[in-house]
């Protein structure tokens, strides 16, 4: 190529003695055969490969594209999905929350509705049992004071009495003592 730069220089670059402008008929015949030979070759054997490697690649990129779409949308779907459950699993949530304070509120409230109720029964067994031991002891009190009113008469008038000076002497001592006292006072 040197060669080439110097002989043009040396010429003068104006010359038509150039070989590569130069027209050479024969050289251009081969060069347009061996040109028609080595496209015919490509277009019978490499050009439908290389064509049909182009449509298969072509197809695939389409067909990804569908695919990445397609994906894009059942994600958005999926998305969109799981967020309208999420919101529903926290409405339950909250439901089942509120189901559970509710149901608490009203075990407490039976819980000290019974307790009360007991302890109203409780109290109630307790007055009856005081008002019971209450009577029970005036009863024994009136038979002691009637008892110690006969030895105390049996010794003022030094004989015994019969039955019913007995029980007459009993009720007159009973019906002066003033027992009104005790059975007015409240049970606490």
């Amino acid at each position: 190529m040197l060669e080439l730069v110097l002989l043009a220089t040396e010429t003068g670059g104006g010359g038509t003695d150039n070989p590569l402008i130069k027209i050479a008929p024969g050289l251009m015949i081969w060069t347009l055969i061996c040109f028609a030979i080595t496209f015919f070759v490509l277009k019978k054997f490499a050009f439908g490969a290389i064509q049909k490697a182009i449509d298969q690649r072509r197809e695939r990129i389409r067909q990804s594209l569908q695919e990445a779409d397609n994906a894009r949308d059942e994600a958005r779907r999926l998305l969109e999905e799981h967020r309208a459950l999420l919101g529903q699993a926290r409405g339950q949530a909250e439901d089942i929350l509120a189901e559970a304070r509710r149901v608490g509120e009203s075990q407490r409230e039976r819980v000290r509705q019974e307790t009360e109720e007991d302890r109203q029964r409780r109290l109630e067994e307790t007055k009856r049992q005081i008002e019971a031991e209450t009577q029970r002891a005036l009863a024994e009190i009136r038979r002691e004071v009637a008892e110690l009113a006969l030895i105390a008469a049996e010794k003022v008038t030094s004989r015994t009495l019969t039955p019913d000076d007995h029980r007459r002497l009993i009720d007159e001592a009973i019906g002066e003592l003033d027992f009104s006292v005790l059975e007015r006072e409240p049970v606490k």
